[in-house]
């Protein structure tokens, strides 16, 4: 809708995974240069992981962009899978025609024959899995096994599981300790710092329209990336939304109000950010502080003040005298 008024060949802030518009930050930048060393060194399985959101599927096929020549790729990307289909689609990732009615230990020894193949012809082999997280502990069990695939030199298949932190929870059961103690490279993906969220920006606004001339305002990109925490798939919905506001007021310069607005319209339920939760307690702290300070004050003007009574001794009669607090109030004579 936008993309011929801001000048745009296509919205620079797409949800699709695209390596074309790979922003690496620090983290994103270490991340693949663990998996580059873990691949080229063959050092057993290799582990990313990050929370939804942080671009570990645009990196992982940003590394399968780049392993092309002398390599062999297998990506699973749904692997919610039986341990027999899921020996299935690796085979077919390979482009390899599978034959019918073999059980999964044939399916195993087939799969040796392949890599075997690949490896005389010179070719590394290496399995990436997105989502690893969703993986059984059956399927888990049995990755181990594959990686038992090797020749007297070195392993036939490099594995690399890509997924969420629940992952590593995962892997932390005892039944999985000896998988986990395979992993010989770990990385965790962290979220885009303020700094990272303006050159991200800058980075897919100019390769989407190099000679565009819209422009998020120092105060826009802050409200980007408070908002979203400096997760990148969240800055992509709320920098396109802006695009959107800006589009429909004509305006090319992207404000923060124009962030807040499409913020509101992707999370209409969200509760009050944080600095309104504050406000909110400072104030209800104080109206009960002041509240109790009144009503103790109107409970101590209700209250009689205390008395003390003394005995005294005058010719013809005895005095009886009530006094509050030091001051003599009445007498009564006896």
């Amino acid at each position: 809708m936008y993309t011929d008024y801001y000048h745009f060949k296509e919205k620079p802030f797409g949800l699709t995974p695209n390596p074309a518009y790979l922003y690496l930050s620090n983290s994103h930048r270490e991340a693949l240069n663990h998996l580059k060393f873990g691949i080229e060194q063959r050092e057993g399985f290799i582990l990313i992981t990050g929370d939804v959101g942080t671009g570990k599927t645009t990196l992982c096929r940003t590394l399968l962009g780049e392993l092309k020549e002398g390599y062999k790729t297998a990506y699973i990307f749904n692997p919610i899978l039986s341990v027999k289909d899921f020996l299935k689609n690796i085979l077919e990732e390979f482009h390899v025609a599978i034959p019918l009615g073999k059980t999964k230990r044939e399916l195993v020894a087939f799969l040796n024959e392949v890599l075997l193949s690949f490896y005389k012809q010179g070719l590394k082999t290496v399995l990436v899995i997105d989502e690893a997280q969703d993986l059984s502990v059956e399927v888990l069990e049995n990755i181990r096994l594959l990686s038992n695939l090797e020749t007297t030199r070195e392993k036939l298949l490099q594995i690399v599981l890509v997924g969420q932190p629940e992952l590593e929870v995962k892997l932390s059961r005892h039944d999985l300790r000896q998988l986990n103690q395979r992993i010989t490279v770990r990385y965790r993906l962290s979220p885009l710092n303020l700094e990272e969220t303006e050159e991200y920006i800058h980075h897919r606004l100019v390769i989407a329209g190099p000679s565009s001339s819209v422009r998020f305002e120092r105060s826009a990109v802050k409200a980007v990336h408070k908002l979203s925490k400096g997760v990148p798939r969240v800055i992509n919905q709320l920098c396109d939304r802006a695009l959107l506001a800006g589009y429909v007021a004509q305006q090319r310069r992207i404000t923060s109000r124009m962030v807040k607005k499409g913020y509101r319209t992707i999370f209409p339920h969200t509760p009050f950010p944080v600095r309104m939760l504050r406000w909110v307690g400072v104030t209800m702290l104080g109206g009960m502080f002041i509240g109790g300070m009144v009503y103790f004050g109107l409970q101590s003007i209700r209250r009689p003040l205390p008395f003390t009574k003394k005995f005294s001794i005058k010719p013809g009669k005895v005095v009886l005298t009530t006094q509050p607090m030091g001051g003599e109030i009445f007498r009564e004579p006896h």
